[in-house]
């Protein structure tokens, strides 16, 4: 009897343990669920139960301004108005447009974007409906806005450029954000929330410091009901402002920079400190308005600008790529120098070519200069003394030294798309040509023609670094007080020393300074006269056609007698003043025939303002 109580009561405990296993797995499961949904998904959870009685609206920031290094603003906003349309209070869209497109010019494509931007958001952020409108379209939508529920008139700002086209390539400009935009914003880990009339940098240094310039966006919570009207606020987070941005630019002298290539067809010209690589002017003629840009380009003007054969939308200091011409000269005669393999005494006989093998290479004198040495070969632009020096020194040795004084890459500055150019060697010739080096490329590259390309902020770049001791200066344009992205001009050492020997650097510059203050130099009528204010430079003049035998032999044609297109190219590269070197300077003048008649007398102006106005003392 007793083991039969025994038997019963194991099989009671038994059932009772499988009772209260399943009791405890079904008790975890549910904690689990629990833990689940309150915990690890309680944010997710608690945000779609807020949503629906929660509207978060976004506040844009204002954006900073850009400022010259005298605190002059550049780029500013201005208060403007939009119409806006408000999802929750809508009731039937195409009705209530209808309506709109009665008081302001709402184009019936802008009408159906509306209306599909209107389907496609399932938030409660407004949509924008037009911007900048006139004081008189607000007076009458005001008038009206009982009639246009759904509607609403915000104030706002937008981007204004008070000088336009003077800075327009420097600056940039802002636009309406677009999918590019977002794609680009998602590489780089930024998120643009859908604010009404939002624009973003696209150009310039607009673009360039973005992130800097554009705050951070702030917030209001509405309480709705649930039918999305508004209740009450219950937040507010007020946007944070942009940071301003002070450049190392004179706008003073920009605009003197621009007076004097508005007597070109189409030029630019670089303007900065030979010790620090602080930019004072950066220009290129013809421009553009920014301000046509802000709320969207018209159709007509757009191709009027890409339709223009001087190409003012073309940024053509850091953009325009061109044969150096004689300026590479400087280049042949520190490489020259630096290898040992030029004696600035020597003297070499110009009969006006070059005989190599029997193919001649002419020098620009038909009758030649004829005994020269190195002063006087650079005064006068000698090319026989450069082929001879080229065929000596060779294309590794060019290559090397024109990549050292900032040719054939990127140099560097704060702008979007810049340009590297090229300078070309036996490597690039292979891979690009198919084919072997030839020694007459050498000699061709050596007085700055054939595959050699550069900009002109690249130019300025390479008489920077043979004037101020040596050293690798890199071009900024934004000044160190505004951000840590920059670093200010008096306090940037000028780079990495590279190298040069002080004797070799004092010969060139020596030979540059002929150039401009000996009779025998090709810019010595762009010469300044103030001894103090004296210049020194290199001009250059490139082919951009070739010049056949028979027309060699019956006369080159005058550039006056060819077409724009067909006319050399002018530059002249330059710093000031001479005894202590603080400014250089590069002009090209697309076209101009002649680096002494066309680009040197605008770099002598440019030059005598940037000394007046002691721009480095500002």
């Amino acid at each position: 009897m007793m083991a039969q109580d025994n038997s019963r009561a194991r099989l009671f405990t038994r059932r009772a343990l499988l009772l209260g296993g399943a009791q405890a797995g079904l008790l975890a499961v549910l904690v689990g669920r629990l833990y689940d949904l309150q915990i690890l998904k309680g944010d997710r959870y608690r945000t779609l139960a807020e949503e629906n009685r929660i509207s978060l609206r976004f506040l844009p920031p204002p954006r900073g301004q850009i400022l010259d290094r005298g605190n002059v603003p550049l780029a500013l906003n201005q208060q403007n108005y939009r119409l806006v349309l408000i999802p929750e209070r809508v009731d039937d869209a195409e009705v209530l447009l209808a309506k709109i497109q009665t008081l302001i010019p709402l184009t019936e494509g802008d009408a159906d974007k509306i209306v599909r931007d209107l389907k496609r958001r399932r938030n409660r952020q407004a949509i924008l409906v037009y911007d900048n409108l006139t004081w008189e379209q607000v007076a009458a939508l005001s008038l009206h806005m009982p009639e246009l529920g759904g509607m609403d008139i915000e104030v706002g700002e937008a981007r204004f450029y008070p000088y336009g086209a003077d800075m327009a390539h420097v600056l940039g400009h802002t636009g309406p954000l677009d999918s590019r935009d977002i794609d680009t914003a998602d590489k780089e880990g930024r998120a643009f929330p859908a604010i009404p009339g939002l624009r973003i940098g696209k150009n310039g240094l607009e673009k360039q410091y973005d992130s800097l310039l554009c705050g951070k966006v702030g917030n209001v919570q509405l309480e709705v009901n649930a039918h999305g009207r508004v209740i009450r606020e219950l937040a507010r987070q007020k946007p944070l402002a942009g940071h301003d941005v002070t450049l190392s630019l004179d706008i003073g002298l920009q605009q003197d920079v621009l007076q004097q290539l508005a007597k070109t067809e189409s030029s630019s010209a670089v303007v900065l400190d030979v010790h620090t690589g602080a930019v004072y002017a950066l220009a290129s003629h013809p421009g553009f308005d920014p301000n046509a840009f802000v709320y969207g380009i018209h159709q007509t003007e757009w191709d009027q600008l890409t339709g223009n054969p001087f190409a003012p939308l073309l940024n053509k200091a850091i953009g325009g790529l061109y044969a150096p011409g004689s300026t590479f000269k400087i280049v042949t005669t520190l490489a020259g120098l630096e290898a040992g393999l030029l004696d600035p005494q020597k003297t070499v006989f110009c009969p006006g070519y070059f005989d190599l093998g029997g193919h001649l290479f002419h020098c620009w004198k038909h009758g030649g200069h004829g005994t020269v040495n190195l002063r006087h070969a650079m005064a006068g632009s000698c090319d026989t003394y450069f082929y001879q020096l080229g065929q000596h020194v060779g294309i590794d040795r060019l290559q090397a030294m024109a990549q050292r004084l900032g040719l054939g890459s990127k140099v560097g500055i704060d702008l979007p798309h810049e340009r590297g150019g090229l300078m070309p060697g036996r490597a690039w010739k292979k891979a690009n040509r198919h084919h072997e080096w030839q020694l007459g490329e050498t000699l061709i590259t050596a007085i700055g023609q054939g595959y050699i390309t550069a900009t002109p902020l690249q130019l300025a770049i390479m008489m920077a670094r043979v004037v101020n001791g040596g050293h690798a200066v890199t071009p900024h344009l934004i000044r160190a007080e505004s951000s840590a992205h920059g670093a200010h001009e008096g306090e940037n050492s000028g780079g990495d020393s590279l190298g040069f020997d002080a004797d070799n650097l004092s010969l060139l510059q020596d030979a540059l300074a002929a150039v401009v203050t000996e009779p025998i130099g090709t810019a010595y009528g762009a010469r300044i006269l103030e001894d103090e204010l004296a210049m020194a430079g290199k001009t250059g003049t490139a082919q951009v056609r070739r010049i056949s035998t028979a027309e060699r032999a019956e006369g080159v044609i005058a550039n006056a007698d060819l077409a724009w297109k067909e006319r050399d190219h002018a530059l002249f590269v330059g710093y000031a003043p001479l005894t202590a070197p603080q400014y250089a300077v590069a002009v090209v003048v697309e076209h101009g025939g002649s680096g002494a008649h066309d680009a040197a007398p605008i770099a002598r102006d440019i030059l005598l303002a940037c000394q007046k106005r002691n721009v480095a003392g500002v």
